[in-house]
């Protein structure tokens, strides 16, 4: 994890979300043949150009035609080929919203979507640009895995991990600089299970993609400065999401927040909180996100800052949680 590594503003830009996506597709290229790239006329925006570069005849721009592009896409797939597809995440869960259901999940076929400038990372774009309902939309699909990398080297597993297993995925990834998180590759990525980046006993920080970073700086800043022991569990994978994990933090903490960047409905803490209900167990819980409004416009820094998910939103929702009163007992019914 991030503490004991140091790196330039330059080399982080090349360890993003985004310039990692690009290498790691050439990577597969190199190695499996039957891997094809499709783009809807933003090769560069995506970095899925570093693929056309090498391999211009297992690339195919389809113009802006989103929804096309995954027409296409499932018929290679049907096909026998392996086509990752690529586009702003705004555009692959809502223009696309059809063609991924029936083209790619409703078919289940092997097709990768890439999906980029997501959450609010594109945040001096505007409102159309901001992807912050798309894990709603696309972790209610059958068939789909939906991943979201906290960092460069975790869109690296989660990439070779879409290409190692049968069916569609969507991997939500940054516009373009991202903080680093991990040290290198070999952390033990793993579909659908959770990565504790942070141990801790008073209360859970549940959080995915350019989030995680933030919650593992202020769980660092809470334990130096209030003696607070906060685990924080990297939950790239929204679905099928890690049940386990959730359930041990309800039972070791007792207390539990979520962050996304993301509205708070249909996204990360909604699934976690539909694991909570279901298991008939209670504990202190918070949505940290978008709060059922329209993002303002803005640096995605400043945006992360004004709704309350970068370290120092963080650091003062932990410490309003740490005093929510309940009961810490094992008689489940009692707790508010």
């Amino acid at each position: 994890m991030a503490g004991g590594m140091t790196y330039t503003a330059e080399q982080s830009t090349s360890l993003s979300t985004a310039e990692i996506y690009g290498q790691a597709l050439v990577e597969l290229g190199r190695a499996h043949p039957e891997v094809v790239a499709l783009t809807a006329d933003l090769a560069k925006s995506t970095k899925i150009g570093d693929f056309m570069k090498e391999f211009p005849d297992r690339f195919f721009n389809v113009g802006i035609a989103e929804q096309n592009m995954f027409g296409v896409a499932a018929g290679m797939a049907r096909a026998g080929l392996v086509p990752f597809l690529s586009t702003f995440s705004q555009f692959a869960s809502f223009r696309s919203a059809d063609q991924l259901h029936t083209d790619l999940c409703y078919q289940n076929v092997n097709a990768k979507v890439i999906a980029t400038h997501s959450g609010t990372s594109f945040g001096q774009a505007g409102s159309t640009h901001h992807a912050i309902c798309d894990l709603a939309v696309t972790r209610s699909i059958p068939n789909l895995t939906v991943i979201c990398p906290a960092d460069g080297y975790e869109t690296y597993n989660a990439v070779m991990a879409a290409y190692e297993t049968p069916g569609p995925f969507y991997i939500r990834i940054n516009r373009g600089f991202d903080r680093v998180l991990y040290e290198n590759k070999d952390y033990g990525f793993e579909v659908g299970k959770a990565v504790e980046v942070h141990p801790g006993t008073d209360l859970t920080l549940i959080a995915c993609g350019s989030c995680v970073f933030q919650a593992f700086e202020a769980a660092k800043f809470l334990e130096q400065a209030d003696g607070l022991k906060i685990r924080v569990l990297d939950m790239h994978t929204i679905k099928p999401i890690d049940k386990e994990a959730i359930l041990k933090a309800v039972s070791e903490t007792r207390r539990i927040i979520t962050v996304e960047d993301h509205t708070v409905l249909g996204g990360l803490g909604s699934a976690v909180a539909e694991v909570v209900v279901e298991s008939g167990k209670g504990c202190a819980f918070k949505k940290l996100g978008v709060q059922d409004t329209f993002a303002p416009i803005g640096l995605h820094e400043d945006i992360m800052s004004m709704l309350g998910i970068d370290a120092n939103g963080i650091i003062e929702a932990v410490r309003a949680a740490m005093h929510a009163d309940f009961e810490a007992d094992e008689d489940w019914g009692d707790e508010f």
